[in-house]
Parts: C-alpha cells; sequence; structure tokens
C-alpha cells in the first residue's frame, strides 16, 4: 500500500524499517530475520489498536482512502458475464453511475453503482462518482428493466453527493434523485444496496432506498459531508472532525440507530489493505441477502420496503 493517512504515520514507520531490513537480509549482509519478524508483529498489534479506535472523522479518512476498492474492483471479483449498459435514452451517458447486467454467484442480477475512478485520467472522466441528472436516469432506465425481467438489483453506493454544478441543476438535479428514490420505493423485485465507501446526501440515498442497506465496517453514510455541514455551522471546514462526531455517520452509528441493516466487516486496516478479501466478504454478505429475499413475494417485498422507511422517518 503506497498511502498512508496522517493518523497511520506511526505505522508507516515501522512498515519502513521493516523494508528496509528486508532489503539489507536480501543482499546477505546479515541474518535479521528475527528482528524482522519483532517489527512485523509491532506494526500488526499498532494496526489493529489504532483501527480498534478510530474516531468518525478518521472512518471518513479511511472511506475516501484512494486505494479503496472501486465498482469496478467490485465486477472484476464478484460479477460473471457483466453486460454494461449506457445512457439515460434522454440526455446522454454519465460514467458516475455504472449499471448492467450480470451474475453474482450464478444468479442473474442487474448492478448499478458510484464508480470514483482510481487515478487522475478516470476521476475526470467518472467525475469523482458524483452523478448528473442523467445518470440518475440511467438507474431509474435499469431498475424498471430488472422490475421488468424479474431481476433483483445490487447498488453500490460511494460517492460524496450528486454534481453541483449549474448544469445539473438546469436538466433536473433534484427531480432526477427523487424520482430515483421513488422507483427504488416501487421495485417489486429485491434491492440490496451497500455503502462501500462515502454515502453522501441525496445522490446517495437515490441508489440506496433498499429492502436490505449494509455498509462497510468503515464506510461513511450522511446528508451532507462532514466539511460542509462544519462550513454551515462554524463557518469554517476546520471543524470537520467535530462535526463527524455530532453526525454519526459511521456504521456502528447508523446500525444503532436503524438506518442500515448490516455492517459487514472489513479486513483489518480497512478494505484498501486486501482489497481482494474485502470485495468476496461483501459478495457472501449481499449474496446471502438476496436468498433471503427471495423468499418473498412482489407484494412483500414492497411492503417490507415501506415499512423500513415508514420506521426510520
Amino acid at each position: 500500500m503506497a498511502t498512508f493517512l496522517d493518523f497511520e504515520k506511526p505505522i508507516a514507520e515501522l512498515d519502513a524499517r521493516v523494508r528496509e531490513l528486508r532489503d539489507t537480509a536480501a543482499a546477505g549482509e546479515l541474518n535479521i530475520d528475527s528482528e524482522i519478524d519483532k517489527l512485523q508483529a509491532k506494526s500488526q498489534k499498532l494496526l489493529r489498536e489504532t483501527y480498534g479506535k478510530l474516531s468518525p472523522w478518521q472512518k471518513t479518512q479511511v472511506a475516501r482512502h484512494p486505494e479503496r476498492p472501486h465498482f469496478k474492483d467490485y465486477i472484476a471479483g464478484l460479477i460473471d458475464e457483466f453486460v454494461p449498459l449506457s445512457g439515460d435514452r434522454a440526455f446522454g451517458e454519465d460514467q458516475a453511475i455504472i449499471g448492467g447486467l450480470g451474475k453474482l454467484g450464478g444468479r442473474k442480477i442487474v448492478l448499478i453503482g458510484h464508480e470514483k475512478g482510481d487515478d487522475t485520467a478516470s476521476r475526470l472522466r467518472h467525475n469523482f462518482g458524483m452523478a448528473k441528472p442523467e445518470g440518475y436516469r440511467k438507474a431509474i432506465r435499469l431498475m424498471r428493466l430488472a422490475d421488468r425481467f424479474g431481476l433483483p438489483v445490487v447498488t453500490l453506493v460511494d460517492t460524496p453527493g450528486a454534481f453541483p454544478g449549474v448544469q445539473a441543476e438546469e436538466r433536473g438535479q433534484a427531480e432526477a434523485i427523487a424520482r430515483s428514490t421513488e422507483v427504488c420505493l416501487g421495485l417489486s423485485v429485491p434491492l440490496v444496496a451497500a455503502i462501500v465507501g462515502e454515502g453522501g446526501s441525496g445522490g446517495a440515498i437515490a441508489l440506496a432506498a433498499a429492502n436490505r442497506v449494509l455498509m462497510l465496517e468503515h464506510s461513511v453514510y450522511a446528508v451532507i459531508s462532514p466539511e460542509g455541514c462544519a462550513s454551515i455551522l462554524w463557518r469554517t471546514a476546520e471543524k470537520a472532525a467535530d462535526a463527524a462526531e455530532a453526525m454519526r455517520v459511521t456504521a456502528g452509528d447508523l446500525k444503532e440507530l436503524g438506518v442500515i441493516d448490516r455492517i459487514v466487516p472489513e479486513p483489518l486496516g480497512g478494505a484498501h489493505r486486501a482489497q481482494a478479501e474485502a470485495v468476496a466478504s461483501l459478495g457472501a454478505a449481499i449474496g446471502e441477502e438476496l436468498d433471503g429475499l427471495a423468499m418473498l413475494s412482489a407484494s412483500e417485498i414492497r411492503a417490507q420496503r415501506r415499512a423500513k422507511f415508514l420506521a426510520i422517518a
């Protein structure tokens, strides 16, 4: 892993020392295997202690980690025979939201989710996961397609929020988000949503009004970013850590509040340290939820979803 967060500096220093010793040992100059083992054990202990007591703001930083698995990684690790479907049939294609047909564990599904990108070029292409109206209208089109053919829908949410630009407002951003949320709530097929990174504002709920809402352990989910909340309340984004604490953005808080249904554990040190393991863990959890929902009729699926969100309100 190349990127360390600010609170991980002691861990980064130990790991750097381990790499130096390994280079020395590889050169055949000294036999220092025991010293390397001690430092590795110390690094693992420190990692476990650090991630065992993360603050909400630190969890926000982990949720935004650039090496965290993205939508394309979940497709590669979980989905067979993925066929992307593009465009909203009204304006154009929005690559901040990707969707298509595929198989999860042999089960045919419609998969929809945000893609942030993992380098400068792809982040610009995907607009950092901030969708415009055509992205949500594409999601609506795919969900209605799933409903027509009786396919369960899985959504993966990872966005700081819907794109706030003038052109998005001109094309009906608020209406598109509201319609997408409405379609989620009205589906007669199972809908399972997973917050895999950031779940920001209406840009997230538009894909997450689901029968079952899962969150990866170090993801966050809120109506506004901590920086945005701090700017409103204290007129400075420097109070973001205080805002994150007050907003209760973590998976543990949201499970306690009844906003989400299940927390999916991440590998030690976060999903960015063991992407394949994190992807497989989420895939297994989604499969279990779909198995449970498969036993419900269309009317029961709609009623369960409606009751769930009315209870929150």
